[in-house]
Order: structure tokens, then sequence, then C-alpha cells
């Protein structure tokens, strides 16, 4: 398929592109309760392409680009008609011009090929099966699940002799807990587990994963009013801190320090020298050897004791800025914090565990979710609350952050199992 890209392009006229084919297999399985109601796979061959023009506008230097996906079905003409129009297109796109990554004539090893090479099915038996393990009762139970095992080879080739292939497989799934006892409630999660070793899959932290929903969805059955309107020391577990800490994962991102939409720079002290109790530790995660440009990942410090250590980013930008691009990483890791989290519940608390939705804003620092499900602790009981939202600023709060001891491993991110934020405004009900 590569060839006859290649060629295609060749007669088109392109002269700068990038070519990412991938061939992605995959096992997917749907149940309804317990019942596996069906199942499928699938083998899917495709390459996005990207065409680049490099051409000017009075004195201004521009490079374009615009991409089309081909299917390994396409004839090569079809493929030069896509490319012609794909150039054509690339001429309206007035980006300050920039280098294609260069090749390197000996990649870094990153230690990251694939960590697992066994059977698809196999695979996606196997955390079904740790998914149910802890479907035990009758009160609350496991309504529907999906559960798809992936492996997929990627091989990306520019016309700057870039030229690298890997392949990874991963597990994602879903899976909806229902709870009939007091109300009629459900809570909808998902998991994903990648860099999957033979003989050691996550399967524990699946089943442990299952029965904090299965527990959680009980306590929203139970949950009938909002937390009172104030201001609360709010505990958020590790998937909520995971979407915290990434306002400082976009603020020391290259696409947001080169059009100055952050004062981030090395050296800088990220929680503004205003730190009373714990400082952040960032480190970026390599998941991938290579990025979607090519270019060789390796897990980076990012922040130490609050202090910025790098600048990250893809190529673009990095050419912009005059630095070395490091890739776009999805994936991070802090280490734990100072105390434990019945240490951090010692005092009256808000612990959200879940919400409808969480959002944090990478542009003005605050964040915020209307609350699904909540414990509040007023220093003598612990009542489950829904409904009502939390409202808080980074700028404001990460002078007081407190990380529990315990760690947890999530999706995309490894580090405290709970955050402890002071002051956090909660609208909820009236007092």
């Amino acid at each position: 398929m590569i060839e006859k890209i290649l060629s295609a392009l060749e007669k088109s006229g392109v002269k700068q592109y990038q070519v990412t084919e991938t061939t992605k297999e995959s096992a997917e399985l749907f149940f309804i309760k317990r019942n596996l109601d069906m199942q499928r796979a699938a083998n899917v061959r495709q390459a996005e392409v990207v065409v680049y023009q490099e051409f000017w506008e009075g004195e201004r230097h521009c490079f374009g680009s615009s991409s089309v996906v081909v299917q390994e079905s396409f004839t090569e003409e079809e493929m030069e008609g896509l490319f012609r129009d794909a150039l054509y297109a690339a001429g309206f796109v007035k980006n300050e011009y920039y280098e294609l990554y260069a090749g390197e004539e000996n990649s870094a090893d990153t230690g990251l090929a694939e960590r697992v090479d066994v059977d698809l099915a196999e695979l996606a038996h196997a955390f079904s099966a740790a998914l149910f393990a802890e479907d035990v009762r009758e009160d609350v139970f496991l309504n529907s699940a999906e559960v798809f095992a992936y492996r997929e080879d990627t091989h990306i080739i520019n016309s700057r002799q870039v030229d690298v292939r890997y392949r990874r497989s991963w597990v994602w799934g879903e899976f909806v807990a229902q709870c009939i006892t007091d109300q009629d409630v459900e809570t909808y999660h998902h998991f994903q587990y990648e860099n999957l070793q033979k003989g050691n899959l996550p399967t524990e932290a699946l089943r442990k994963k299952v029965r904090d929903v299965l527990e959680m969805t009980r306590a929203r059955a139970e949950a009938t009013s909002a937390a009172p309107a104030g201001e609360y020391r709010v505990i958020l577990p590790g998937a909520f801190l995971k979407e915290v800490m990434q306002y400082y994962i976009s603020r020391s991102g290259s696409s947001m320090i080169y059009p100055k939409y952050s004062a981030f720079e090395t050296g800088c002290d990220v929680q503004g020298g205003e730190a009373k109790k714990d400082t952040i530790n960032l480190k970026l995660k390599a998941t991938v050897p290579y990025s979607s440009e090519g270019i060789p990942m390796t897990d980076r410090d990012l922040i130490k004791d609050g202090t910025l250590q790098l600048i990250h980013g893809n190529n673009r930008f990095a050419c912009y800025l005059g630095i070395q691009p490091t890739g776009s990483y999805t994936s991070f890791q802090m280490p734990g914090g100072s105390v434990t989290i019945e240490e951090m519940k010692r005092q009256p608390y808000l612990e959200v565990v879940n919400f409808s939705d969480f959002q944090m804003d990478a542009f003005t620092g605050h964040f915020g979710g209307e609350i699904r499900l909540a414990f509040l602790y007023d220093g003598k009981s612990r009542v489950p609350v829904t409904g009502g939202s939390i409202n808080g600023q980074i700028l404001e709060a990460q002078r007081n952050l407190v990380f529990s001891k315990e760690t947890q491993v999530e999706n995309d991110f490894e580090g405290p199992a709970a955050v402890c934020l002071e002051g956090i405004r909660v609208a909820g009900a009236e007092a």
C-alpha cells in the first residue's frame, strides 16, 4: 500500500508529505448483564496522508497542509486525484513556514517495543472474566458491558527520511452499573490498559475498579439531596486529579507558549512561588516508541518540585520556538504526596467521587462540574449527596494542594489516588 501511495504522490506533483499507515486488528465482546450477546473481529488497513504546500504570500513564507485518508481498495488513479485536491487545498492554509521533522539515522531505542502478542480473543475474554468476577450482588450489578482488545501496526514515513514502525496492543472497555434499590440509577464507566505484558495483565486493577463502581452506584441510589451551598475542603479522586493536572501539561506545551497563551518558561515556578503545602512533580510518559510525526518518544521530567523543566510539543511549534521537538504526550506520572487519605478525612470535607461532567479550562484555570455523587463529612457523620456543582480556580487552589500517599493507575495517568483542595465553592442546596 505504501508503494502505491508514494507513486501516486509523485505523479500528483506532491513534494512534501507524511504517510501514516495503520493495520488495526480487534476482538470485540458485547454483553447484556453477564451474557455474551455478540462477538466479532475486525481487521482494517488504511493510511492518513498529509500533503504539504510551501508558498509565499507577499513577503510571508507559508507552509500549508491538508490531509486525506485512503483505503487499501483505492486505485492509484483515485489516490492521485485525492492528492491533487489536497495539494490545492493546502495552498489556502497560511501557517508560518516550518520544516518537517527529519529522520535520524540511529533512532533512540526507547524499550517500548510490543509488550504482548497473544490471541486477541483470549485477551478480551481474560479482561471480561475480570470485569464480571466482582459482579456478585443482587441489589447492584452490571447491566451491560463491551470489551475490545486491539493490536495495531503503525508505519510512519515522510519526505525527509522519517521511516519508523512499531506495534502496540491494548484493551479498552465500557460498562454500565445499575442499582434498583431505593432508586433505579445507572452509572457509566470505561477503562483502558496499555503496555500490556504477557503473563502480567492488570486484571486485578480492573476488578478493583468494578468493586469501587458498584459501591459508588449503590451509594448514588441512597443519595437524595445536594450538599448545602458554601465553601468546602474538596477531595477529588485520581481520575479528576488527572484533569486538574492537565492545566500544567497544557500550559507547558509549545502550542500554548508560542502564541503567548501561556507565560510558562523553563525554570519558572508553575505554582507562582506560593505553594504552602505539596509542590507539583510531573513526568511525561512515553506510551509508544514514536510520536505521530516519527519523533522518538522517551519519558521526560516536566516539573520538579514546582519548577518547569521542559517545554514539550510537536515539531511545528518547536521549530517556531527554536527548540527540540519532543512529540506530543498523552500520559503522565506523579509521585505520591505527603498525607494518607485517612489523614485527609480527619477534618470536614466534601469528597466528590463522580461528576456528570468535569472540565479544566487550560486558558483560565477554572475547573468544575456537576456533582453526580459525593460524600459529605461534617465532623460527625458521612452521608452521600447528589446534585449541585463545584467551581474552582487552580491559580488559587495550587497554593494549598495536598496529594495522597496512596497511588493509583488509571488510563494515561499514574499518581496520587486523591487530592485535597481548600476553599472550593460549591453550588448546592440553600441552607
